[in-house]
């Protein structure tokens, strides 16, 4: 039995993978944004662990998840679920920070760097992410007209540089992300096209299954790996990422 963690994992995707691992047997604790969606999530999976609470737009937010997290003991595995889409028009949060790189690209950053290290990390990108360069010089959205794909194929390269930045600086420990495809959930949309049914089982697999214990530095569509976008393996861009990440939230991940 193993004890997971999953951001964003009131609805969709990550509840779905939630209802997988209590099944398989594994402890679950599930994260909704706010109280309304908590007492959801707890209808639709009463026998999760616990559900933690907080907002993953702010940087304070993201920081009390990770507390509320870390009060509750050590997990074999966190699954970085949580994320707004692509058809996202520009909003700048508390902390003036486009809101999707606040919740897609920081706050994944922000959990990474301050939650206890679990065995296993799975991080959820998207195959948007081969369109998108890494953008870093400006990743706030500063110089460029907005727009709602391009952040969200951004942030989602960015997740993958992330993952693989976490496998090089952690040996003893699994990272690897997960493309679902695009699902009909409330992200995805009723018009998307590929299986519901699979979209959620890789990030499963990667988080408890013992076939998938030797998996590190990976990316993953239904079970089987892919090469992802090249910018994702370049070292030098993932520490550009992580120092950019640091200097915005003051939380280093080292």
């Amino acid at each position: 039995m193993s004890r997971i963690f999953i951001s964003g994992s009131s609805t969709g995707l990550g509840l779905m993978a939630g209802h997988l691992l209590v099944e398989q047997g594994h402890q679950v604790v599930l994260h909704a944004r706010n109280d309304t969606r908590a007492n959801d999530a707890k209808r639709d999976l009463p026998t999760a662990e616990a559900i933690v609470i907080g907002d993953l737009e702010t940087i304070a937010g993201v920081k009390s998840v990770a507390a509320q997290v870390n009060a509750l003991g050590r997990f074999d595995a966190v699954i970085h679920n949580a994320a707004v889409g692509h058809q996202e028009n520009h909003r700048v949060t508390k902390d003036g920070l486009p809101h999707v790189f606040a919740i897609n690209t920081l706050s994944p950053y922000v959990l990474t760097a301050l939650i206890g290290r679990p065995k296993r990390l799975v991080y959820l990108s998207s195959g948007m992410h081969y369109r998108a360069d890494a953008n870093l010089d400006d990743i706030l959205w500063h110089n460029r007209p907005w727009n709602g794909s391009t952040a969200y194929s951004e942030s989602k390269l960015h997740d993958l540089m992330l993952a693989f930045a976490a496998a090089r600086l952690w040996p003893d420990m699994q990272s690897n992300a997960v493309e679902p495809g695009s699902v009909p959930t409330k992200m995805g949309g009723p018009d998307a096209p590929d299986d519901i049914n699979q979209a959620h089982l890789t990030q499963v697999w990667l988080a408890v299954s013992d076939s998938a214990a030797q998996n590190t530095n990976g990316y993953f569509y239904h079970l089987q790996p892919r090469e992802p976008n090249p910018q994702a393996r370049d070292v030098v861009l993932q520490q550009r990422l992580l120092d950019i990440c640091a200097e915005i939230s003051g939380v280093r991940l080292s």
